[in-house]
């Protein structure tokens, strides 16, 4: 048994209510609405657009900096939830979470053996847990959408090095990215080093497409996916968030349709990375 904080599992906390955002700042098109409007249009984008892409991602991974700043024992996630709410509207862009198919919240905190999607609450952190925080900014027309893990307190070996790997499960993903390959390259790089350490390879939820629209419909799997054949071009958007697990890859919702848990309810890492293909490789969009 790993973590003493591992022996009990994460219950629902206590929502919030709803943060306001400042009438002066652009919402995307589907707040307010059950479901985004479809993206009809390319994925390869406009150097205009990739420059505004650039602002989104910068504040997107400020934002998770400011809110990464208070991770401590003894912190809920409704206060992360807080800071990164404040630090994206004080720069004049929306949390693209907020609203998004009806997400309550500005950022999502996925604990232990929350895959994604987590909703921040009442629940306080404590000694020994891991912590993803996931943000997106919405500014300009477009979005920015990063991730991380991060370690709360003096955390076992097993998880730290599980954190430490799925960051080093992206590096290689995105080098391994190159004009003229196909998709799946992403999936194989990430599924070859995660296997070394018997870790799970979550296959449901997936990179994605991303530019005026959050999920423009290109997929990024993160295993080696035979169906991933589409070429990776020059001015395509897309993230890359590759969630690593210490048992399977199977999962449970949560009755909010939102929460994902590892079903053996082992613990999981993520890290995600906004990026812009290049003549010769990529460009994060998501740096601070």
């Amino acid at each position: 048994m790993s973590g003493q904080s591992q022996s009990s599992l994460l219950v629902p906390g206590e929502l919030s209510p709803t943060r306001h955002v400042p009438g002066n700042i652009r919402r995307p098109e589907y707040v307010g609405k059950p479901a985004p409007t479809p993206y009809k249009g390319p994925e390869v984008q406009t150097p205009e657009t990739v420059e505004a892409m650039r602002i989104a991602g910068r504040i997107a991974a400020r934002a998770m900096e400011e809110a990464a700043k208070a991770i401590a024992p003894g912190v809920t996630t409704d206060e992360l939830d807080r800071i990164a709410h404040a630090y994206m509207c004080d720069h004049g862009a929306y949390p693209s979470t907020l609203g998004y198919r009806g997400f309550p919240k500005s950022l999502c905190t996925s604990v232990n053996e929350v895959i994604c999607h987590g909703i921040p609450d009442s629940t306080v952190l404590r000694d020994g847990d891991i912590i993803n925080l996931d943000v997106t900014a919405y500014i300009g027309g477009v979005h920015g959408d990063n991730n991380a893990t991060y370690l709360v307190g003096d955390v076992d070996e097993e998880s730290r090095l599980l954190v430490e790997r799925t960051r080093e499960s992206l590096t290689r993903a995105i080098k391994a990215v190159k004009p003229g390959r196909q998709i799946n390259i992403i999936g194989r790089v990430i599924e070859s080093y995660a296997k070394r350490f018997g870790y799970g390879v979550v296959r449901d939820f997936t990179g994605h497409g991303i530019n005026s629209s959050f999920h423009s419909g290109l997929i990024i799997p993160h295993y080696d996916s035979p169906h991933a054949t589409t070429v990776i071009q020059p001015g395509m958007t897309f993230t890359i968030e590759p969630m690593l697990t210490l048992g399977t890859h199977d999962y449970d919702m949560w009755d909010d349709g939102w929460t994902v848990v590892t079903k053996d309810r082992k613990r999981t890492a993520q890290f995600e990375h906004t990026l812009v293909v290049t003549e010769t490789g990529t460009e994060i969009l998501t740096l601070p």
